[in-house]
């Protein structure tokens, strides 16, 4: 099976097996659009530098959602501030990575009743392993198993700004887990580390804005 997008794999990572959701959705959308964000920028389609960043390349990705971005930014030769691009990026995004994994087969709806009454209707992952290969990098890299590239890096980083630690199931302190996480991002290129910060800033100024 291709790899999938950056942000594919943090959805899977961030949800359960039932397809619950397991943050809140305001900290889930930027952390996704960090993804999309941190996707481009590796593969060299967009230049990170002092919280801005800019197109390099106009050629499609065959993400909508990143493709999206690109657009953006084209719109602004002199680029954006990451701020801006990653709450721009965050709209809807949840919903959209939902409907392109259901698209791509990695999602099933599965509707029904419960008690006989109420209707219901879940986004579930059709095949377990596709849990597994979204977060086998990141636990190969804690446990020291294999060197992290960028983007191995980039979604630890991601996972420990949203708290997800827990789904790598792997046998650590979340404290400790979570601090090898930010570790190997902080460790990783400007590039992973200067996204991850940004994102990990909105994530806090969302979470405190829930409880206004």
């Amino acid at each position: 099976m291709n790899a999938l997008p950056l942000h594919q794999d943090l959805y899977l990572i961030a949800h359960d097996q039932s397809g619950r959701p397991l943050i809140h959705p305001s900290s889930m959308s930027l952390g996704l659009a960090g993804a999309v964000l941190l996707d481009l920028a590796l593969g060299g389609r967009v230049a990170v530098a002092k919280s801005q960043a800019a197109a390099t390349r106009r050629a499609p990705t065959g993400d909508a959602i990143a493709d999206d971005l690109v657009s953006l930014l084209l719109r602004h030769h002199a680029g954006r501030e990451l701020r801006y691009l990653l709450k721009k990026t965050a709209h809807g995004i949840h919903d959209r990575t939902r409907e392109a994994l259901l698209a791509s087969g990695v999602l099933v709806q599965v509707s029904g009743r419960r008690l006989g009454v109420l209707p219901y209707t879940r986004y579930e992952p059709a095949d377990i392993a596709s849990i597994v290969r979204a977060s086998a990098g990141a636990r190969s890299a804690v446990e020291g198993w294999k060197q992290p590239d960028a983007r191995c890096a980039a979604l630890c980083g991601l996972v420990a700004v949203l708290r997800v630690e827990q789904e790598l199931y792997l046998d650590q302190p979340s404290s400790r887990l979570v601090g090898r996480l930010r570790e190997i991002a902080r460790e990783s290129s400007p590039v992973v580390g200067e996204v991850v910060t940004v994102v990990d800033a909105l994530v806090g100024e969302a979470a405190v804005a829930v409880y206004r």
